[in-house]
């Protein structure tokens, strides 16, 4: 209640509608599986386009997993979304270090790629992450002009053209400074490094290592900064970071520009997080004398000979990955896997393409078992689920057998697609790869295009050349009815998705388009009523619940979602003293009741032919 403590005019805001609540989006999916690069812990990385998927992960070339070669399942699957109509997927990195030790983090160090040991051996660049992709990385570090002229005299501290951490060399007579050849040998003396920074009159000096400032009338020439070119031969790929400073305190020292993060001492990403490298340091400069000592030292170190071009190594994809690994553990910056991806909760579809390279049939029972529980965990996902490549009309049905459940469709067959790295003669003219990626595209096209109410089937298959399998009526009438959607190819029509059931045993929720309407109202409702919380509970709060949702329900049957040729036969709302006790009331529940009448597909539409006459009626 406002207070009026002295006579005067009160201009107060107040509300005349309900408040409303936002659909939630439905067409985001989440991915779990092995790829040739990026994160492997922490956040899920979102990904709008295969370009931007092959700038965080690498390209869609082979994994040498244990010195085998299997097939890049995650980053096909990523490209047949975007292919299919996708639009967003967070995408969750899964890696298995070669030779574990049981300390993760030095585990997946151990698998990075690096550089030469520089400093004495106490600093390298190393790949950010780990991945065989990173031996195709090349550095070169060349000396760069600026171009940025001082003028005036050094010992009246006139200098322009200078930012605090800038490198200038002299040669020790008071002449101007010899520049540093770009691409050339460095010819370096360190004793002839100057820094320039700030002095307490908040004027630039320049001083040496030891911290002595230069005090001689010398004009001063162009600054001396680094150049670094980072390159992947196998991608076309070029990083050129220019204008880079060796020592700590600059805005563009080379140890902050291309740090590591650590997220559990404090240190955040880099500004670049698609970087593909980081300065590996044995001892953090801290001193104001051990960071001069550092930025002489590397600037030397970096332009000798043996430094300037550097090709990594060491780099290893690691092994196959395990049920375990899929699974995740960890939260926050430590998540893994399919925990990591539960950090998201815009993320509306699951799947496990990368499972695909598991060859123990258990192991990918047990993979499809998890994505189901963190659905059915969750609530307000869906999963995506495929059966093995080789299955047949057998086997696939002991497939669905393993599993029950509401929030998860399994889609048989595999598709066969034009393989991407027959272009440049590193593969077989074609590839066969599991349907997950294709599916969740067209979930997302069919969301977009019509609402998640329309069951995305009938819908052509975008990139295919054929399916693994040839599945006929016959066999359909036999997989149909056990849940198991199928992809068929209908001359005239191309290959279409010819199934929209859950894998449910509950007659209720046949329809996956049923459960995700369900999931979409759900979470909607859920999101979009959170400031009641709190709120006196009484019958004013009553009715602005009951508005609120009937409003949202009111759009929602407008587009064709619910049944029923008037909003009062789609849905109603309760939220009274008939939906609540005096008991509840006592406990602080507000309990609202709320029915819906879904569309379900026409999964079979009849047609009834008769033969008719001038003089015959319809009885």
């Amino acid at each position: 209640m406002p207070e009026y403590l002295a006579p005067g005019v009160y201009v107060e805001e107040t509300s005349f509608r309900a408040k409303s609540i936002e659909g939630v989006a439905t067409s985001t999916a989440g991915f779990v599986g092995q790829c040739r690069y990026g994160p492997v812990k922490g956040a899920p990385v979102l990904v709008t386009s295969f370009d931007e998927f092959q700038r965080h992960f690498g390209g869609i070339e082979q994994l040498s997993l244990q010195g085998a070669l299997v097939n890049n399942y995650l980053a096909h699957a990523v490209k047949l979304f975007f292919d299919n109509g996708g639009q967003r997927v967070y995408v969750g990195r899964v890696f298995r270090p070669m030779n574990p030790t049981g300390n993760y983090d030095q585990d997946v160090d151990a698998n990075r790629a690096r550089g030469n040991d520089m400093l004495g051996g106490s600093a390298r660049f190393k790949a950010r992450y780990p991945g065989a992709l990173g031996n195709a990385i090349n550095i070169e570090v060349n000396g760069f002009r600026s171009g940025n002229l001082l003028i005036g005299q050094v010992g009246n501290r006139q200098l322009r053209g200078l930012r605090p951490g800038d490198m200038v060399e002299f040669d020790g007579t008071g002449a101007k400074p010899r520049e540093i050849a770009q691409g050339g040998p460095a010819a370096l003396t360190p004793a002839n490094i100057r820094i320039a920074q700030l002095n307490n009159a908040n004027e630039f000096e320049l001083v040496d290592r030891n911290g002595q400032v230069l005090n001689i009338d010398a004009a001063v020439a162009s600054v001396q900064k680094i150049l670094l070119t980072v390159a992947v031969q196998c991608q076309g790929r070029e990083d050129i970071y220019q204008g880079l400073s060796t020592f700590p305190n600059s805005e563009v020292s080379i140890a902050s520009v291309l740090r590591h993060e650590d997220p559990d001492n404090g240190i955040e990403p880099p500004t670049d997080r698609t970087a593909l490298v980081f300065l590996e340091l044995d001892s953090v400069p801290v001193s104001d004398q051990q960071k001069r000592d550092f930025a002489v030292d590397f600037l030397s170190s970096a332009l000798a000979s043996n430094n300037r071009k550097q090709t990594f190594s060491s780099g290893s994809d690691g092994q196959v990955c395990s049920p375990a690994e899929f699974d995740g553990d960890g939260d926050g910056h430590d998540a893994r896997g399919l925990n990591a991806l539960a950090e998201e909760e815009d993320i509306a579809i699951v799947a496990a393409p990368g499972a695909a390279g598991l060859t123990d049939p258990n192991h990918r029972q047990a993979v499809r078992n998890s994505i189901i529980s963190h659905c059915e965990n969750l609530k307000y996902r869906f999963a995506i689920l495929s059966a093995n490549q080789n299955a047949d009309q057998s086997q696939i049905g002991s497939i669905r057998a393993e599993h029950d459940s509401k929030y998860a469709a399994l889609y048989y067959p595999w598709l066969v697609v034009t393989n991407p790295l027959n272009a440049v003669g590193q593969g077989r003219d074609t590839v066969i790869l599991p349907p997950d990626g294709a599916i969740a595209g067209i979930y997302a096209r069919s969301d977009i295009e019509r609402g998640v109410h329309k069951a995305p089937a009938n819908e052509v298959v975008r990139g295919v050349l054929r399916f693994s399998r040839n599945v006929n009526k016959g066999m359909q009438d036999v997989l149909n009815p056990e849940g198991i959607n199928c992809l068929r190819f209908f001359e005239g029509r191309g290959y279409r998705v010819w199934g929209a059931r859950t894998i449910s045993s509950d007659p209720e929720w046949t329809y996956l388009n049923v459960r995700r309407l369900f999931i979409f109202l759900e979470h909607s409702i859920d999101r979009g009523t959170q400031w009641a919380v709190f709120e006196p509970n009484n019958i004013e709060l009553w009715l602005r619940i009951r508005l609120t949702i009937s409003s949202f329900l009111t759009e929602v049957w407008r587009t064709g979602a619910l049944m029923g040729a008037t909003s009062e036969e789609a849905f109603f709302v309760r939220c009274d003293r008939s939906t609540m006790s005096q008991s509840d009331l006592d406990n602080g529940r507000l309990v609202c009741l709320i029915g819906v009448a879904p569309t379900k597909p026409a999964e079979y539409v009849i047609f009834r032919i008769g033969q008719w006459t001038a003089d015959a009626s319809i009885i």
